[in-house]
């Protein structure tokens, strides 16, 4: 009698519902596997505001609705399932907290846009739950100061283009978005929502892994992003910050590592862009006379193109990165040069696999600009379908043709004026996703490659700049 009284006495103190024997309003809890939702909503009815309540094992079915704040926790043993019909757990208060269960089978119609989890008002915390099934996996809107960490989500088998986000935030600021999983979902969205973080997620074979449309000042780091069709773009969003995220596999239609678009004041730096159809894509950015960009310390590397851009980007400073064995190392989308930007500053540009200068005095830096003039890719920028004939014999001739007949070189995209002539040590510090073995080898190789290339140029006297790329043509 005792014990139970300091029970009771110890529940009232900390807001902990432990449920007993009997429901909320004294019906007998079911004890069969399947129980309905309306349940685990009476328990909510019951409970004060601020309240935790354990959800008693077992898989629910139907649609919660949480209207006020409490912390429903699963302790990974329950499951809330919507039986493939509507949203499964619809939040309206603010200060809930959704932890530690596994909520599945939302409806797929994108009428209603299904969601495992919707808040329409924050802040909450959503955190570690596993999604599974769902059209949508976690929606917020207007709920800001909100935290989404730890979760993991798997989108329904639908054809890419009937999937819905894994992740979705309209017009809610301040939010905390990290150490998430998501995979085989459309993209991670963010919408009108400004002073975000968002860190150390994994996002594989979606669509965009990070897409952000009018959202400003934001930090991005740690993140991987492999396999989808882009990595992270940005679409009028300023002031936003990538470091130390990999990029890598994004080979879609557009398959950009970065793409940035009528953006202003982007910085980027110590990511690693790897193998993806195009590292970074740069599209009126920035938009606006009097900003700047940064890209800077980046390994950039294995891409069909390196850097990509529009002729009329303007003001971007591009120093310390390293561009490795790139099909291309830049091109224009469309004819036009790159010269209104900067690649180099204080005296440092960029590593290029590709550069065929000297560094006789041993500063690091090579004598000559590097200032690329290939034909076969002035063609390519006119008419993208001649890359079928890249490291084909054809373009063998084309370079040939140009070498013999001066007046066919064209005038290079860009002009780096002080090229290192070594590759850069670039540091990142990002979570590997769980790949199976023959992708994990794949990546291992690409770094003992990067890593045989810097071993040989730093083996080399201070002669010619180039150990660790291909000459030019």
């Amino acid at each position: 009698m005792i014990r139970a009284s300091f029970i009771l006495l110890l529940a009232t103190l900390t807001g902990v519902v432990f449920p007993t024997a009997r429901g909320a309003c004294g019906a007998p809890l079911l004890t069969d596997e399947y129980k309905p939702m309306s349940a685990l909503a009476d328990l909510i009815k019951a409970a004060e505001p601020g309240a935790i309540i354990l959800v008693p094992p077992g898989e629910y079915q139907g649609h919660l609705i949480i209207d006020k704040a409490i912390t429903l926790d699963g302790r990974g043993e329950v499951v809330l399932s919507g039986g493939g019909i509507g949203t499964v757990v619809e939040i309206l208060a603010p200060h809930v907290t959704i932890r530690s269960l596994t909520i599945r089978d939302s409806g797929e119609h994108v009428t209603g846009e299904p969601a495992a989890i919707r808040a329409e008002v924050g802040p909450v915390v959503i955190e570690s739950n596993t999604l599974e099934g769902t059209l949508f996996g976690i929606d917020i809107r207007e709920a800001s100061g909100s935290i989404i960490r730890n979760n993991t989500i798997q989108g329904k088998d639908l054809e890419p283009g009937r999937r819905g986000d894994g992740i979705r935030l309209w017009w809610s600021h301040n939010c905390i978005i990290d150490n998430n999983t998501i995979h085989g979902s459309r993209d991670m969205v963010f919408w009108y929502s400004e002073d975000l973080r968002i860190t150390n997620n994994i996002v594989t074979d979606s669509r965009y892994g990070l897409h952000f449309m009018y959202s400003h000042d934001t930090t991005i780091d740690g993140n991987v992003l492999d396999g989808n069709s882009v990595g992270i773009y940005l679409m009028y969003s300023n002031r936003i910050t990538m470091t130390s995220n990999s990029l890598r596999n994004n080979r879609g239609a557009s398959g950009y590592g970065i793409g940035l678009k009528d953006c202003d004041d982007i910085v980027v730096t110590s990511n690693a862009l790897l193998a993806n159809r195009v590292g970074i894509y740069v599209d009126n950015s920035p938009s606006s006379v009097d900003s700047t960009g940064l890209v800077e310390s980046n390994m950039i590397a294995f891409n069909e193109i390196g850097l990509l851009a529009t002729p009329n980007t303007h003001d971007i400073v591009l120093t310390g990165n390293a561009f490795v064995e790139n099909e291309e190392p830049a091109a224009t989308h469309g004819r036009g040069q790159l010269t209104s930007n900067s690649f180099s500053h204080d005296g440092r540009g960029n590593f290029w696999s590709d550069y065929a200068g000297f560094d006789h005095d041993g500063d690091g830096i090579g004598d000559l600009a590097y200032e690329p003039r290939s034909l076969f890719g002035a063609m390519l920028a006119g008419e993208p379908n001649l890359r079928l004939f890249v490291h084909s014999p054809a373009q063998q001739a084309v370079e040939f043709t140009a070498r013999a007949l001066p007046e066919l070189r064209p005038t290079p995209i860009l002009i780096d004026p002080a090229p290192l002539a070594q590759p850069p040590t670039i540091l990142t510090a990002v979570t590997e996703p769980a790949t199976n073995p023959l992708a994990m080898a794949a990546a291992g190789f690409g770094l003992l490659v990067i890593a045989g290339a810097a071993a040989f140029a730093l083996g080399r006297q201070p002669t010619l700049a180039t150990p660790a790329g291909r000459s030019t043509p």
